[in-house]
């Protein structure tokens, strides 16, 4: 059984948890916008659309973060 083509065993789980870590930061922005929508009493459209936004800004900001990490 050859390894060629493999990474080595330890970068694989640290790949998959900053990627898992990476989710969940995106996820936890998106739904803090949602819980502040029904927070407020808001319609279902727009708790849903709080989401969405908050989604989009969590990833422009995991975007920014890692760019401002590597650069």
């Amino acid at each position: 059984m050859s390894r060629r083509g493999r990474e080595p065993s330890g970068s694989s789980g640290v790949s998959d948890a900053a990627t898992q870590l990476k989710v969940a930061f995106v996820l936890l922005v998106g739904l803090s916008g949602g819980l502040v929508a029904f927070q407020g009493e808001a319609s279902p459209v727009v708790i849903g659309a709080a989401i969405l936004g908050g989604i989009v800004a969590g990833s422009a900001l995991l975007w920014y973060l890692i760019w401002i990490m590597t650069g």
